[in-house]
């Protein structure tokens, strides 16, 4: 039973695969390559190093935004949550940031900080940032109080009350940010890219729009994707596993 549920996201990509090949071969339309193809292509892109040149180009922007974006998201997340008066000063700017387009932040980045590296990573951030501080605030807003109080009775110092009394209530929000944060971001340097860069996926998936080369479009789409649950599977499960070895 246990082989039997393992083996499961196995077949379930089998299956995808297999539904590929039949609409390929029955609309055999340049619109829709078989998965042969499209994986001759995502070989040849490797062995040129086209391929690892631009996933890296945007794993490194991805990184880069990510990072600042989470670190600045959950400082702020947690003052507002334990400060009823800034949070109350700086809620209509995150419902504002919250609706504003991520292509109209994007935009007016370029506009303002011209077609620069600098302008992209802060497009990003300033679309992933408000996400981050409205999940973490509501964690930082249902801190247990009781808990809280123990430590300090216990005079547990703030390096020993964060890791052992905040942290613990606060990595739910912080992981689900963190997902939700990957997902989008990703989604959305791919746009930077496209607008304003001269290499990553973005680019070179504008570039292939233009030709029309619908094999080269799901060969970069595949890789990326790919990258992104390599990440999902060797960082961040890990470093959940970590994180929760208290609750056992």
């Amino acid at each position: 039973m246990i082989s039997l549920r393992k083996s499961i996201p196995g077949l379930s990509l089998l299956a995808l695969l297999a539904v590929w090949q039949v609409l390929a071969t029955y609309l055999d339309s340049n619109n829709l390559p078989p998965p042969l193809v499209v994986g001759s292509v995502f070989w040849h892109g490797c062995l040129s190093g086209q391929i690892p040149y631009h996933l890296g180009a945007t794993l490194l922007r991805l990184i880069v935004s990510f990072s600042i974006a989470m670190l600045l998201g959950c400082a702020i997340g947690i003052v507002l949550g334990r400060n009823k008066k800034l949070d109350a000063f700086f809620d209509n700017w995150l419902v504002i940031f919250l609706n504003i387009p991520a292509l109209v932040t994007i935009i007016l980045c370029y506009v303002w900080f011209g077609l620069t590296e600098v302008a992209a990573i802060l497009a990003v951030v300033i679309n992933k940032l408000p996400n981050v501080i409205v999940t973490v605030r509501e964690g930082a807003r249902a801190l247990d109080q009781d808990l809280l109080e123990m430590a300090r009775s216990y005079r547990f110092g703030k390096r020993k009350t964060l890791l052992h009394v905040v942290w613990p209530q606060l990595y739910p929000y912080i992981m689900g940010a963190t997902r939700t944060g990957l997902a989008l971001v990703w989604k959305i340097i791919l746009v930077v890219e496209l607008l304003g860069r001269s290499n990553g996926v973005g680019f070179q998936l504008y570039s292939f729009f233009q030709l029309f080369d619908v094999a080269s479009l799901l060969a970069y789409t595949i890789a990326f994707v790919a990258v992104i649950q390599l990440m999902e599977l060797m960082v961040l499960k890990p470093l959940d596993t970590k994180a929760q070895r208290w609750r056992r």
